[in-house]
């Protein structure tokens, strides 16, 4: 790889690097909401940017072009849900949950499914089950990291791994919401930018779309087929149904995606971020898959499809333009490491021990909590993908599989249905993620060929219906939740009086931010 290449690429981090030291010293660090959800002062374009960066980055760049070299066109039915996702979240659960959440005074995505279903016991599985996902997902962009480090600048994997994992933990430390949501939009510009460029560059040496199907069906023709490489997936509608539904609802059930919509700057915002989120959609989902579809043609032979987009990249692009989208591709995997590492440190410090161990914690033990946990799973995640490294592909699948069927029935309920209550959330997080988890686990997505996204879905949303029906007797929702839940169904201000009173005093995490940010001279106040 050429010195232009590397330059391109430790520029880009020190821009972006340069962005989130902006947006901190702009504001989002002197309290705790300004910490975890930028003061709640986010706009429609740069909510719709970081929601749609932080969900896809660095599955998008491996495993979406992976698929698509691997499965050919079945590759798109991912694709198909996806493009729908942004805005389908956004207008689902968007405007009543920044309304919700501002009204019950809750500031994590965790925090909020007790203060609607109120319960110790809701949170305290809800946060263990949530860290323990959200560490699997961060697994999977440390793979992605490395592996995109070994081909960018040449060197082996496991230094390449180190350094990736480096870069990353330095980029989350720098700590805040509101640093995450502008470098994620700026980054996610760039990608746009960066995968359209390696399309337009891949069609132009293939002669256009319509040759290169021409030379694929030669190649293969049931690679042009919606049912996979000969036709593997014929008549399976239950994976179908899984790969649509799991980039379309199952980011509802994302506890890093949920906060999207708690930092808005105000409920009405949702509409105009989901049709930017829309927009986006459009141009970028689709084309990592494409792009490992026409690396079929491109890079015969290759012998991991993951680096499909890398390797299409590296030899189609002049040392330039290749530089520019590396950077672009390494930074997106960052804009989604950082936000779960962001959201796993808060969990662990806010929702599980401070919560549950030392109510009275100080500010130095929370960060130690939050910034240990961060560490571990970096150094665990290093481990696991330096010895056996896993697909990123299965490990994204599995993740937000889990995530999707645990969580998305409990916050879609939350703001839509009022009889939704304490046990029958609960019992559907338990069961939805039993459910997948065993369907992946014993092997079953082959034998009943239904996806674990479906079957945990179903399962789910079946339980909080069914257990939220025969409880309402011995386990009503409390009177002032019904309220707040009738005025979230309102368009218009929040009537003072349900305001809830936030926790607006210094948040651990801030302090150390700005301590380490002014020499150590952070300030102390509770």
């Amino acid at each position: 790889m050429s010195t232009t290449v590397i330059l391109f690429l430790v520029l880009y981090y020190v821009v972006v690097l340069g962005i989130g030291y902006w947006a901190m010293r702009r504001g989002g660090g002197e309290d705790l909401e300004g910490y975890l959800l930028g003061g709640r002062k986010v706009g429609p374009m740069t909510t719709a940017l970081t929601l749609q960066s932080t969900s896809m980055s660095g599955y998008m760049f491996l495993g979406a072009g992976g698929l698509g070299f691997a499965q050919g066109y079945w590759a798109m039915w991912f694709a198909v849900g996806d493009i729908g996702g942004g805005v389908l979240n956004l207008s689902v659960i968007g405007r009543r949950m920044r309304k919700l959440s501002q009204m019950m005074g809750a500031l994590t995505s965790i925090e909020y499914l007790e203060k609607r279903y109120p319960s110790p016991a809701v949170r305290l599985f809800a946060g263990v089950l949530a860290v323990f996902l959200l560490g699997f997902y961060v697994l999977a962009q440390l793979i992605a990291g490395g592996k995109g480090m070994a081909l960018v600048t040449g060197i082996p994997y496991p230094v390449a791994l180190a350094i990736a994992v480096g870069i990353i933990l330095a980029y989350t430390f720098m700590g805040g919401y509101l640093a995450v949501a502008y470098t994620d939009f700026f980054q996610s510009l760039v990608m746009l930018v960066g995968v359209m460029w390696i399309v337009i560059a891949a069609l132009s040496e293939l002669g256009g779309l319509t040759a290169a199907n021409n030379a694929i069906a030669n190649v293969d023709p049931t690679l042009l087929s919606v049912w996979g490489k000969d036709l593997g997936f014929h008549g399976q509608w239950g994976i179908v149904a899984g790969a649509l539904l799991i980039f379309s609802i199952g980011p509802m059930g994302w506890p890093h995606v949920v906060t999207r919509h708690m930092a808005m700057s105000r409920p009405a915002t949702a509409r105009g971020a989901g049709l930017w989120a829309m927009a986006w959609n459009l141009f970028f989902v689709p084309a990592p898959y494409l792009v490992g579809i026409l690396a079929i043609l491109i890079l015969p032979g290759l012998d991991d499809p993951e680096m499909a987009v890398f390797q299409v990249a590296d030899k189609l692009l002049p040392a330039a333009a290749t530089g520019l989208v590396m950077a672009a591709i390494m930074a997106a995997i960052m804009s989604t490491a950082d936000s779960l590492l962001l959201q796993t440190g808060s969990i662990a410090s806010r929702d599980l021990y401070e919560r549950f161990i030392n109510p009275n914690a100080s500010e130095r033990q929370m960060v130690m909590v939050s910034r240990g946990l961060v560490l571990a799973i970096a150094v665990i995640g290093y481990v696991v993908a330096l010895v056996e490294p896993p697909t990123v592909f299965s490990i994204v699948i599995f993740a937000t599989s889990m995530l999707g069927s645990a969580f998305m029935p409990a916050y879609f309920c939350a703001v839509w249905w009022r009889k939704a209550n304490t046990p029958g959330a609960l019992a559907s997080m338990i069961v939805g993620a039993s459910v997948a988890f065993l369907w992946e686990y014993l092997g079953l997505v082959e034998t009943t060929q239904l996806a674990p996204m479906l079957t945990g879905i179903v399962s789910s949303t079946t339980t909080i219906i069914v257990v939220s029906l025969l409880t309402q007797k011995i386990a009503p929702v409390p009177a002032h939740v019904r309220e707040i839940m009738d005025e979230a169904a309102t368009i218009g201000p929040i009537p003072r009086r349900l305001v809830a009173a936030s926790d607006m005093s210094l948040g651990p995490e801030a302090a150390a931010v700005d301590a380490a940010l002014n020499g150590g001279r952070g300030n102390d106040k509770a």
